[in-house]
C-alpha cells in the first residue's frame, strides 16, 4: 500500500489520556453511558449493534449522533524496524487520513459531515474514559472520549502472533476501528445498548457479531476507495483477507484454549470477517454493509 502518498491527519496523539464515558474495544470490558453493556473482547473490537433501519441512517435520514473513537494499531513501514515509534506514528497519520478523506466524502454524499475520531498511542497502559487498558486489551474505540486506542506493539502481534503481516492488513485494523466510530456517528452504538439491555448473553453475543462484521464491511470500504485512488499494491487485499481471517473468533478459540464455542462468538467467524470486508471492498458502498438485514450474517 502506497501509504507514503497519504495525507497525514492532525488527529493523532501518544501518551496517556483520560476522561469519563463508556467505550468498546479488541478486548477490554465496555460500559457505555445510559445503560449497562458488559461485553469481553478476545482480541478484536467491541461495539453494539443496530436495527434494520440503519439503512435509513445510511442514506440520511436524521443526524448522526457523534460518539468515541476505538484505539486502532500503529504499523510499521515496510524495510523498517518493527519498534521503529516515530514511523508507526507517521503510518497511523497516513491511514488515519486516508479514513477521513473517504468517509468525508461519503458523509458529504449523504447530505451530513463526517466527525473524525482521534487516535491515541499508547505504550504498555493507558487510562481512557472506558477505563484503563493494557497491551492485552488490543486496539479499542472508547465513544466517552472519540479516541480510538493502540498499543504501539499491537502490529508485531498481528506479524508474528497472527501471521498477518504487511501494511494493509494493518490498515485493515485501523480502518475497523474507524468503522465502529462511523458506526457511532450513525447512531448504531446507542441503538445496540438499547436492545442489548433486554437480551441474554447467546442473543447479545450474536447481535455484537453484527456489528462486528459491519464494521469489516465498513473497513472494505475504505479499501475500495484506496483501491479507485490507484494506492494499493499487488498482494495487497490479501493481506487484508488474511489479516479478518487471523482475527476470525474461531481461529482465536482454537488457538487459545483447543476448541471452538460459536454461541459465545463477538466478532463473528474467519469466514464471515473475511466475506463482510470482501462485500465491501467489491461494492464500496455503504448500503451494501447492512449485516443486520440478513437472515445469517
Amino acid at each position: 500500500m502506497r501509504w507514503q502518498d497519504f495525507r497525514r491527519s492532525d488527529n493523532v496523539e501518544e501518551g496517556s489520556a483520560t476522561g469519563s464515558g463508556g467505550g468498546y474495544g479488541f478486548g477490554m470490558p465496555v460500559r457505555l453511558s445510559g445503560g449497562v453493556i458488559v461485553l469481553a473482547v478476545v482480541v478484536g473490537l467491541l461495539f453494539g449493534v443496530n436495527p434494520l433501519d440503519m439503512l435509513s441512517a445510511l442514506l440520511g435520514g436524521g443526524g448522526p449522533v457523534v460518539q468515541a473513537p476505538a484505539p486502532s494499531p500503529t504499523p510499521a513501514q515496510p524495510g523498517s524496524r518493527p519498534g521503529a515509534t516515530d514511523t508507526r506514528k507517521d503510518f497511523a497519520s497516513a491511514v488515519l487520513g486516508s479514513t477521513e478523506d473517504v468517509w468525508g466524502r461519503i458523509f458529504q454524499d449523504m447530505g451530513s459531515r463526517y466527525d473524525p475520531p482521534k487516535l491515541h498511542l499508547f505504550n504498555g497502559a493507558v487510562r481512557s474514559a472506558c477505563g484503563m487498558a493494557t497491551d492485552a486489551s488490543g486496539p479499542f474505540y472508547c465513544p466517552g472520549d472519540r479516541r480510538v486506542y493502540l498499543d504501539t506493539a499491537f502490529f508485531d502481534q498481528l506479524d508474528r502472533r497472527f501471521r498477518a503481516p504487511g501494511d494493509f492488513a494493518q490498515g485493515y485494523v485501523i480502518a475497523h476501528e474507524v468503522g465502529h466510530h462511523v458506526q457511532n456517528l450513525l447512531g448504531v452504538m446507542n441503538k445496540f445498548d438499547a436492545q442489548a439491555r433486554t437480551m441474554d448473553p447467546r442473543a447479545r453475543n450474536a447481535l455484537s457479531v453484527r456489528l462486528e462484521l459491519q464494521a469489516d464491511c465498513f473497513a472494505g470500504v475504505w479499501g475500495n476507495h484506496v483501491q479507485a485512488m490507484q494506492k494499493l499494491d499487488p498482494g495487497d487485499v490479501e493481506e487484508g483477507l488474511r489479516a479478518a481471517s487471523a482475527v476470525g473468533d474461531d481461529n482465536i478459540q482454537r488457538s487459545t484454549q483447543g476448541r471452538v464455542v460459536p454461541d459465545s462468538f463477538t466478532h463473528g467467524s474467519a469466514e464471515q470477517r473475511v466475506r463482510w470486508f470482501r462485500t465491501g471492498f467489491d461494492s464500496g458502498d455503504v448500503r451494501a454493509c447492512n449485516t443486520f438485514g440478513t437472515r445469517a450474517p
